[in-house]
């Protein structure tokens, strides 16, 4: 299977997906870039977008568009950056219209409210893909660091170890290393669940709690991951490595995490709608912690942070109630396996 494509699409014009279209242009691949709205399209089209990556100077060879369709027109790899909640009804429109051959690869965490779909079944659904086809790429992906091309490296995950190494090879610069991984399943929870526990650590960091709140919060929120992941079949090495544990303590520690920075909002006394209000994208997390709880209670899967955060985002309990309860369960042995809450099991 030969690495090149002839071009790439970017289905999203925010910080990652701007970011990504620049790596793969670096590596030698042009790439358009689908934005939602005019002024972004033109702002990248003379080289800059400043309102999601401030003082970057794009590549000539990314452009941008506003007409989806002609974004992925001839376009031998397709990638989608778009806020997951948002990914089906913007990729409604281009069900079958992908070029034969053509990869899909998803940049999104999170889990989709309503069906639990992981985001590569979104994309394989609506763009009616063969799951082979679709790969997803996750890790410590901090895009303002990566655009000032700050050395990093990440996971592309697909189930055909040639697929997820020819996305490997279109996306590796000098300063970004991706290494692969055929345990989707288990690349997806972690960049999914990791955002919760993001949210988690802001809103300690926000009470004002110091480093041992938000270590315990960091290691206990990993357990959850794992806990989630092994009950629906990964591979538990998935979670120690680049897109479980890396990819959890980077979003938790930076204040570039848009997710720990709502969180730490939230903390402070923020409701959701001004955190919301204060953000410049889209804090994952919040979205997604219902599906995730939803998807563990299904499989039976304790996950106490994750359930604490979905109450503090419905408005059920507030983040000093949810840190009270947290502190009052039962002690036990450490460990990643759990008594069941009631839920099936797989």
């Amino acid at each position: 299977m030969s690495a090149g494509v002839a071009r790439a699409a970017v289905i999203g014009s925010g910080a990652w997906g701007t970011t990504f279209a620049c790596l793969l242009a670096e590596a030698g691949t042009p790439t358009v870039v689908w934005a939602r709205r005019p002024e972004i399209a033109e702002e990248i089209n003379a080289g800059t977008n400043e309102r999601y990556v401030p003082d970057c100077r794009l590549p000539p060879d990314v452009r941008a568009t506003t007409d989806i369709h002609r974004a992925v027109d001839g376009a031998g790899l397709v990638v989608v950056a778009v806020p997951s909640q948002s990914a089906r009804g913007v990729l409604r429109p281009l069900g079958g219209a992908l070029d034969e051959g053509a990869l899909a690869v998803s940049l999104m965490k999170g889990v989709e409210t309503g069906t639990g779909l992981r985001m590569s079944e979104v994309l394989a659904e609506v763009l009616d893909l063969p799951a082979e086809r679709v790969a997803v790429v996750s890790g410590p992906n901090l895009a303002d660091e990566i655009a000032a091309r700050q050395p990093t490296a990440t996971v592309v995950a697909a189930q055909d170890e040639a697929v997820a190494a020819r996305v490997a090879t279109l996306c590796a610069t000098p300063a970004f290393r991706p290494y692969t991984n055929t345990d989707v399943l288990g690349v997806e929870l972690s960049g999914a669940v990791k955002n919760v526990i993001a949210l988690a650590v802001g809103a300690a960091a926000g009470c004002g709690f110091g480093d041992n709140s938000k270590a315990t919060i960091i290691t206990r929120g990993l357990v959850e991951i794992t806990r989630l992941g092994l009950a629906l079949g990964a591979r538990p090495e998935t979670f120690a490595g680049l897109a479980g544990m890396g990819d959890l303590v980077a979003t938790c520690s930076s204040p570039l995490s848009r997710n720990q920075t709502f969180g730490r909002r939230l903390g402070e006394g923020m409701s959701v709608e001004q955190a919301a209000a204060a953000s410049r994208g889209v804090a994952e997390g919040a979205r997604s912690a219902r599906a995730v709880l939803d998807l563990a209670t299904a499989h039976g899967v304790e996950m106490p942070i994750t359930a604490g955060i979905v109450a503090v985002v419905e408005g059920t309990a507030t983040v000093t109630e949810v840190n009270d309860a947290l502190l009052a369960r039962p002690r036990k042995a450490e460990g990643v396996h759990a008594r069941p809450t009631g839920g099936r099991r797989r």
